[in-house]
């Protein structure tokens, strides 16, 4: 079974690159903005839905499409 990332997770590492506390007035607004926001949800959606495909179908890419993909998307390999 794949380790799914939680909520609490993905709000953390916002907040951390935005130098900010969770439970911070700006970390809160971003909450309730995310919570509501059927664009944002949309957004986070598809990035869930490629990195799902990237990960079920072990797409090769180049190297150079790879990193630019990882880095796009915020993660570290």
């Amino acid at each position: 079974m794949e380790n799914k990332i939680t909520c609490k997770e993905v709000m953390s590492h916002i907040c951390d690159n935005l130098g900010e506390e969770l439970n911070s007035p700006r970390c809160l607004a971003i909450k309730a903005h995310l919570e509501e926001c059927s664009d944002c949800q949309t957004y986070f959606k598809n990035i869930e839905t490629t990195i799902t495909f990237y990960k079920q179908y072990n797409v090769t890419l180049p190297e150079d499409a790879h990193k630019r993909l990882i880095s796009f998307l915020g993660l570290k390999e």
